[in-house]
């Protein structure tokens, strides 16, 4: 039997995107929870902070093992420019949701009994549609549940927020990394400043949505949720409208910026004499 020489790089890529995707969300969420439970930071720009910082760090600590996409969108992007092979793919999807994962179920064991405590005092049934205000630690909602009643969004408008989100991101991923922008920060920086466009984004899109941009960020914690005792409340709509917002619509804001810079933006980096070939190893 022929042995395939491949097994070690898919682990790798396995293992550096489950790594670097518990860290991002384990940040992430995690800046949410105590938010919610402990009322922690005042602000939205406060967590989109924690969020970007967290993106960072999961990049800086990752990149050595697998790219650190940390993202089915990103990751589907690259596949459809062309940056990474297809055959790698699955390895990247099965990291990062189950990163993912792992990252929820932390955050649940570090803060049950913080929760508990908060639904005793604030009158919430766990499972019951009132419960979405500490469900959404986990998975994310539309409109954003932290507002009250002054947003109204549609599932259409927050397809759109989602895609518009993502598409912004995977362009500006593309922007700072591509050896064809003569403009883009060192390579030791990139990540810092993809942590400032994750920033930057969430500051603008979390009012409609809550700023998912990636379908495992938001996919897999909603499903502990519903195993933790959230249930319906972790699956709200009837209409399956969590994975139109939240995995279709990144994916797609994702699949249109590649395809925009790869047909557009970098040929004309590449008429003005820098055109380099920029694949993931």
């Amino acid at each position: 039997m022929k042995k395939n020489n491949n097994n070690p790089e898919y682990v790798s890529n396995f293992l550096g995107e489950m790594i670097g995707t518990l860290i991002l969300v384990f940040f992430g969420c995690g800046s949410v929870a105590v938010t919610t439970l402990f009322s922690a930071h005042s602000g939205l720009f406060q967590i989109a902070t924690l969020w970007g910082i967290g993106v960072a760090l999961a990049i800086y600590a990752t990149r050595h093992i697998s790219c650190a996409h940390l993202n089915p969108a990103v990751s589907i992007a690259m596949v459809v420019s062309d940056r990474m092979a297809a055959r790698k793919l699955p390895s990247y999807l099965l990291g990062q949701f189950t990163g993912a994962f792992l990252a929820a179920a932390l955050l649940y064991v570090l803060f049950s009994s913080s929760i508990t405590q908060y639904e005793s005092i604030n009158g919430i049934l766990r499972g019951s549609r009132d419960s979405i205000r500490t469900a959404m630690m986990f998975g994310e909602y539309y409109p954003n549940p932290g507002l009250g009643h002054e947003v109204s969004v549609s599932t259409m408008n927050a397809f759109l927020a989602e895609m518009s989100g993502t598409f912004a991101l995977v362009f500006l991923i593309f922007s700072l990394t591509d050896g064809c922008n003569v403009g883009r920060p060192d390579d030791s920086l990139s990540p810092l400043f993809i942590g400032l466009s994750i920033t930057v984004i969430i500051s603008v899109i979390a009012p409609l949505t809550q700023a998912g941009l990636n379908p495992a960020r938001d996919l897999s914690p909603r499903i502990f949720a519903y195993l933790a005792g959230w249930k319906l409340a972790a699956f709200p709509d009837s209409h399956w409208g969590f994975l139109t917002v939240y995995v279709l619509g990144p994916s797609t804001g994702g699949i249109l910026a590649a395809l925009l810079f790869e047909k557009i933006i970098k040929p004309l980096m590449s008429n003005r004499g820098n055109a380099k070939t920029c694949r993931c190893p």
